[in-house]
């Protein structure tokens, strides 16, 4: 395997230097360095799921041991790259609390995070200006919106799995990522950009634009011709194209709406960036990205929902909730510190309306299979699980009641 690597890396150099004057070069070394770390995920990584969701893959398994050998502050060298893993929470706080000058997130993140959401925002741009364009955002994710919010992402929720039928078989976790894009395209995006999107094709574009968070992604270069780096490319021009298009209307309009589009158009930077005082309608789209995107990976445990939710908003019932009630309902922090998501309540909002009617008005009643419980994806940067089918009823009691419609 070594000398596999090195052979292909010798290639990939010579080519290099000479792609200007051969092109063919180019792509016979590009394919073979890809076919060369195809094979070696297949030998790391082809055993490494786990028959059962308690079984820790043997991977990780080694991490474990190699922490209690080396302790919590542990790196390597892989790819010619420096990793350092930071392992329980008093080492985890030096990441936390550290300043940006001292652990730069924008040299390890930007390479992943540029194709995705664009050029001028994110990782892409000096840190006080990312801490600008994240105080935007910030303005706009307030108490009054949230309130506001829980209404509309149950209306949203209640047409979803009204279209499901009375019953039948769904991919989970599929199915919570398009609800999760559509809610958020109408709470953070407004009106207009949640009317154009169907959540079948809006979710397959956000799920191109997932795969460019994938540890290819991060280690080769964005220019090799790879399907998933060639899908994300194109999502996030289709995506863009549907944000210009409401911003151009929404400037060309009298009256203002009350969202997060109009706030990053009504916003200013402190400091000039790039000789201008607003963000153009490039960055407007790339941060409009971000704030649909950063939820785009929330997993569940329905069982303990149901439970919880039973307790705070009643049993066997589906009642209109308040922003008061969705309070109660616990989840973990979202990061910490320096690094805390600026994000977190409104994902708490959406998360809690979310998963709420997953349980209760979609009534989901088992997995598929005696004992099945999907493996761990791990080829993906966020782990996510391999086709989590579930068997569903829909509730009786899910969806308007007479008196809310008018009608007998």
């Amino acid at each position: 395997m070594t000398r596999m690597l090195e052979i292909s890396n010798d290639l990939l150099e010579n080519t290099v230097e000479k792609m200007s004057e051969n092109l063919t070069s180019m792509v016979l070394a590009t394919s073979a360095f890809t076919l060369t770390l195809a094979y070696l995920s297949k030998v790391l990584f082809g055993q490494q799921r786990p028959p059962d969701s308690h079984q820790v893959s043997t991977l990780h398994y080694s991490s474990l041991l190699q922490s209690e050998q080396y302790g919590p502050v542990v790196s390597f060298t892989m790819v010619g790259k420096t990793f350092t893993y930071l392992l329980g929470s008093d080492s985890a706080a030096l990441m936390f609390n550290s300043k940006n000058e001292e652990l730069n997130a924008e040299d390890v993140y930007s390479r992943l995070t540029t194709p995705v959401f664009g050029k001028g925002v994110a990782y892409d741009v000096p840190n006080p200006v990312f801490l600008e364009q994240k105080k935007m955002l910030k303005t706009g994710l307030n108490i009054a919106h949230f309130k506001k919010h829980v209404e509309i992402i149950e209306e949203e929720t209640r047409e979803y799995f009204q279209r499901w039928g009375d019953s039948g078989e769904r991919n989970l976790f599929e199915a919570l990522s398009e609800l999760i894009i559509v809610t958020a395209s109408r709470c953070l995006h407004g009106r207009e950009i949640r009317r154009m999107l169907d959540e079948k094709n809006v979710a397959q574009l956000y799920a191109d634009l997932d795969g460019g968070f994938t540890h290819a992604a991060w280690l080769l270069p964005g220019w090799l011709p790879l399907p998933s780096f060639r899908r994300r490319d194109h999502a996030h021009r289709e995506i863009k194209n549907i944000f210009y298009k409401v911003i151009e209307k929404r400037r060309q309009a009298a009256e203002k709406e009350d969202d997060i589009l109009q706030t990053l158009m009504d916003a200013q930077y402190k400091e000039h960036y790039k000789n201008t005082a607003a963000p153009d309608d490039d960055e407007i789209a790339g941060m409009l990205i971000e704030s649909a995107f950063c939820g785009q990976h929330t997993s569940s445990t329905p069982e303990r929902c149901f439970t919880e939710q039973n307790q705070a908003c009643g049993r066997n019932t589906c009642p209109l909730l308040d922003y008061d009630q969705l309070k109660d309902l616990n989840l973990l922090d979202r990061s910490g510190d320096r690094h805390r998501c600026i994000g977190e309540n409104f994902a708490y909002v959406q998360i809690k309306n979310n998963l709420y009617g997953t349980t209760d008005c979609a009534g989901v009643t088992s997995l598929t299979g005696d004992g099945y419980f999907p493996t761990v994806n791990y080829t993906t940067m966020i782990h996510t699980p391999n086709n989590p089918i579930i068997r569903y009823r829909t509730s009786s009691e899910c969806g308007p009641k007479p008196d809310e419609t008018g009608s007998d």
